[in-house]
């Protein structure tokens, strides 16, 4: 999910949904919410994409390879969408979906420019020199650099390394610290996220808010136990958790 929230009772309450609990009394229902939908889609857009536009993951572009024919005369082009419908067909056997674009009102400049704003992970651009050499050029989305033809193989290279350049990119924001002086330096003058072990009460989450402004944004899922004292309180602690600022 994007993001998640404890509602507390706050809504069952504004709009009186009630239950019956155990003892047979009415009680306000307790409410979490799950962002999914356009909070997926702006997270996808801020991890990956850069000033060219759109960065797809293979795995969800509608359109993974696009196919710009470059030609003079009627001739040509017959030659070429034939040699890209043949290659299309062999991709589309692979489960990969291809689009060839061949509008003769916009030039191939163009196309390259909007293909790559709207993230389409592989490019494939051919020629009459291309068919005289049996080549193709072939322009991958993530680093923008040209190879010859190999597109199935790509798709998952692709895909391993947007997550890879993102992964490297969230971890180079963690910061981990163990005392209270740490934290707050971290805080003020580099940001991002910060390790840091907490006791686990919410009395010690809610000083350290009003304190710093930091709340606790996730427990990792892949968090490994660790001994250690919580760096407001000095309690023990068994893992760490990451502090951030809302911006």
């Amino acid at each position: 999910s994007g993001t998640s929230h404890f509602l507390g009772q706050n809504f069952a309450k504004a709009f009186d949904v009630q239950y019956v609990n155990k003892e047979g009394k009415l009680e306000y229902v307790w409410a979490t919410s799950w962002g999914v939908s356009t909070r997926l889609m702006g997270a996808l857009i801020m991890a990956h994409s850069d000033n060219n536009g759109l960065v797809l993951p293979p795995k969800l572009a509608q359109i993974q390879v696009v196919m710009v024919p470059i030609y003079k005369g009627e001739d040509q082009l017959t030659e070429i969408r034939a040699r890209f419908g043949a290659i299309a067909e062999q991709l589309k056997a692979k489960g990969i979906s291809v689009k060839i674009d061949d509008r003769d009102n916009v030039r191939s400049g163009f196309k390259f420019a909007e293909y790559e704003l709207k993230g389409v992970p592989v490019r494939l651009a051919l020629g009459p020199r291309d068919l005289e050499n049996g080549t193709i050029e072939l322009v991958r989305r993530d680093t923008l650099e040209k190879e010859t033809d190999r597109v199935a193989s790509l798709m998952d290279e692709i895909q391993q390394n947007i997550f890879r350049k993102a992964l490297d990119y969230r971890n180079s924001m963690i910061t981990k610290v163990d005392t209270w002086d740490e934290f707050v330096d971290v805080l003020e003058n580099k940001g991002g996220f910060i390790s840091a072990h907490w006791d686990g009460t919410v009395e010690t989450e809610v000083a350290i808010k009003d304190a710093t402004k930091a709340t606790i944004r996730c427990i990792p899922m892949d968090a490994v136990e660790e001994e250690g004292k919580c760096v407001f309180s000095g309690k023990p602690s068994h893992r760490r958790v990451l502090f951030a600022r809302s911006y």
